[in-house]
């Protein structure tokens, strides 16, 4: 991202965000309820795409930079950016599932990583651990840290482990566009880079692999895998910055992080 991240002056405009944040944690409910073995990728899609236009949203993937989906569908060693297709989810699959909506210009775009079935416990490790560290880096986005606060909480979840942190695949402002600037990475050095302030609104989405933390991107041009075929973690929120401290909005009822 470019440019200088926007400050969010109107409380009218921050529940406009907390409106499309609730709308994606619907979405959330709906897809752990229907993902399990022998449930397609695209029939998740549906589904995301119907919560979101019953609540008078738009989704934020749909069309974006031309994806042809209201969802990415990231199962197993696939980070990132997965097209739904009809291959059936199986029984020991993980799966990573993105999802914004739009309500009054406003966007809201969180990320969870599910078990199918029944999983293996280094599986089952990396989806917690993953999730770990996006409340850490939630805790450490309150005024007056730096994003090199954010990044360090979060990788210091990861490095006991040995996981990969991916580099190339980061955190983002968020509010009229779903990426805005300031990048937000999921690692870095505390004291370091820009000053959060209240007002402020930014995407945090850690990934975590249990191996390398290097990337390919496939033929279609937006599936993002790990380079070693190891399985990743996805989780993400969207951050709220108040004088308070974090809220996060991309969850049922908004929560103050303390």
């Amino acid at each position: 991202m470019t440019g200088r991240f926007m400050t969010i002056k109107s409380a009218a405009d921050f529940e406009k965000m907390k409106v499309a944040g609730a709308v994606v944690a619907s979405v959330h409910a709906a897809i752990r309820e229907a993902a399990v073995p022998g449930v397609t990728t695209l029939e998740l899609d549906t589904i995301a795409h119907e919560v979101i236009r019953k609540a008078d949203c738009r989704p934020s993937f749909l069309g974006y930079h031309g994806f042809p989906a209201s969802i990415c569908a990231s199962p197993n060693e696939v980070i990132v950016h997965g097209i739904p297709d009809r291959s059936k989810l199986r029984d020991g699959d993980i799966l990573s599932i993105d999802v914004g909506a739009i309500y009054e210009g406003w966007h809201g775009d969180a990320a969870f990583t599910m078990a199918i079935g029944d999983v293996t416990p280094e599986a089952q490790q990396l989806i917690e651990v993953t999730e770990q560290g996006l409340w850490a880096g939630i805790a450490a986005a309150r005024p007056g840290n730096r994003l090199g606060d954010v990044g360090a909480a979060i990788s210091a979840v990861a490095a006991p482990y040995g996981y990969g942190v991916v580099r190339e695949y980061i955190g983002h402002g968020i509010g009229r566009q779903m990426h805005e600037a300031p990048d937000v990475p999921n690692y870095g050095k505390k004291g370091r880079g820009l000053k959060l302030k209240a007002g402020m609104a930014i995407a945090i989405e850690p990934m975590f692999n249990i191996g390398t933390a290097e990337t390919s991107v496939q033929d279609d041009g937006w599936t993002v895998v790990t380079q070693d075929g190891k399985l990743s973690a996805h989780w993400e929120h969207t951050v709220l910055i108040t004088k308070e401290g974090p809220v996060v909005s991309t969850l049922p009822e908004p929560k103050l992080v303390s």
